[in-house]
């Protein structure tokens, strides 16, 4: 039986892709081998948001032709996109296929095996206009499952490379969305995160249908899914018909990952962003209406060429204000090839570090007041993995549905499950939770009991 091995930088549409890249393989009668050993093939999913990535992604392609130098060595994803001729230029890499026409990795390493030539399969990702149907109908991890629905982006951030390496707004047909939730939830699963390139962006490009009418599909025609999580959607994004959606659905979780990047006008338009602060404020106060104790997360860039302490200082008092849950906290990095790396008035290193700390301690704060307004609630957590810190203790962790990390006494016919669980102490990054019961009927209240 041959085999194959993955490798996956970046995102989480890059893992939910080598997901459907495993599942080609295996249609193929192909077993899956650890990255570490000796596999027949190797495939490394690549990542090109910042420089570091695609250096990352150079040392892990070397890193597999040294296991095995009479493997096949196929490289996909956003670096291979972008970048063909470089990867091909590293010995040892025979394939080359980048964000699309995934389908035909097997048949290359068919045609290379017989003429032992490598093969370029990328071809210009700003020409596809239809949405590359990828199944996963399984995931490694057993706990959440990803459903991808669409690919690309049309917003071209003047920091961002990814329009160019995934390509324009390309959205997933809603009935095949609907089908695969579907055998997600009979797969055993209780939450799907919708992911993609610019996942809210859903339905711009089609005609009477958009990402609003897609939750309420979901709503309706999925039977038995416990929660439905949004990866990210944009402040732009969040329309009115988007808030009723989210008021009136059933499985929506009351958490929304809503990426700010800056709280400063004049930055946002340095980074042709398409809100304003005051947008954002009346969605945030639109939402936390409709979804009560809504936990906001975000992403942030520090230090984007030309910011002025005052500006940092804007996106301070702005995250401060509206109590976000969590920040994801990124110095800003020039990215080749794109305008904000030519840009004047770059910040010096040490003022973004500063500045960085500084947005980290702030998150830190209001992380452990958004978890101390639901000590001595009873909230659903869904077990995941064991306490990694303390792997005997019986602790076993998992999130609510407002993206609380709850540590937990659990036991191994739980994780996947949904439990109810009372918060006895609040923190951060762990709640400390303690067991009232299952609520899935799978498990007999004997077996809770006794584990």
């Amino acid at each position: 039986m041959p085999s194959v091995a993955f490798q996956t930088l970046g995102c989480k549409v890059n893992h939910y892709e080598t997901e459907a890249i495993w599942q080609l393989f295996q249609n193929e009668g192909y077993e899956r081998a650890d990255f570490e050993s000796t596999a027949d093939v190797y495939v490394i999913n690549t990542c090109t948001v910042t420089n570091t990535g695609d250096k990352k992604s150079r040392q892990v392609i070397r890193r597999a032709v040294r296991k095995n130098p009479n493997a096949v060595i196929c490289v996909t994803g956003c670096y291979a996109q972008t970048s063909p001729a470089e990867i091909m230029a590293i010995p040892g890499v025979d394939i080359v296929v980048g964000t699309q026409d995934r389908t035909k990795m097997i048949p290359y390493i068919e045609q290379y095996k017989q003429e032992r030539q490598p093969i370029n399969g990328v071809s210009n990702i700003m020409k596809a206009r239809v949405y590359e149907e990828l199944e996963v109908p399984a995931f490694t991890d057993r706990t959440r499952a990803s459903l991808k629905i669409q690919e690309g982006c049309n917003n071209f951030c003047t920091f961002c490379i990814i329009p160019w390496a995934r390509g324009l707004m390309r959205s997933r047909d809603p009935e095949a969305v609907i089908e695969q939730a579907q055998k997600l939830v009979d797969a055993g699963y209780k939450e799907i995160v919708l992911t993609g390139i610019h996942t809210a962006g859903y339905g711009e490009d089609m005609k009477d249908y958009n990402f609003a009418k897609l939750l309420k599909d979901l709503d309706k025609k999925v039977h038995g899914l416990k929660r439905l999580r949004i990866s990210s959607i944009e402040a732009s994004q969040v329309t009115d018909e988007v808030i009723e959606a989210m008021k009136q659905s059933n499985t929506i979780v009351r958490h929304l990952h809503i990426p700010i990047q800056s709280a400063s006008n004049t930055v946002l338009k340095r980074m042709r962003r398409k809100y304003t602060m005051q947008m954002f404020a009346d969605r945030l106060e639109k939402l936390k209406k409709v979804l009560p104790g809504l936990a906001i997360t975000s992403d942030v860039i520090v230090g984007f060429p030309g910011e002025t302490e005052e500006e940092f200082q804007e996106t301070y008092d702005f995250i401060a204000k509206h109590k976000f849950s969590e920040l994801h906290v990124f110095p800003y990095s020039k990215r080749t090839g794109t305008p904000a790396a030519r840009m004047e008035d770059q910040v010096p290193e040490e003022i973004k570090n500063e500045r960085v700390h500084r947005l980290i301690e702030l998150s830190n704060q209001l992380a452990k007041e958004y978890a101390s307004q639901f000590e001595e609630e009873v909230l659903e957590v869904i077990p995941e993995e064991v306490y990694k810190e303390e792997p005997n203790s019986g602790l076993y962790v998992g999130y609510t549905d407002n993206y609380l990390k709850v540590k937990v006494q659990a036991s191994e016919e739980m994780v996947g499950k949904l439990v109810k669980v009372k918060i006895t102490k609040a923190g951060y990054p762990y709640n400390e939770g303690q067991f009232v019961r299952v609520i899935d009927n799978e498990i007999s209240s004997k077996t809770a009991i006794s584990s």
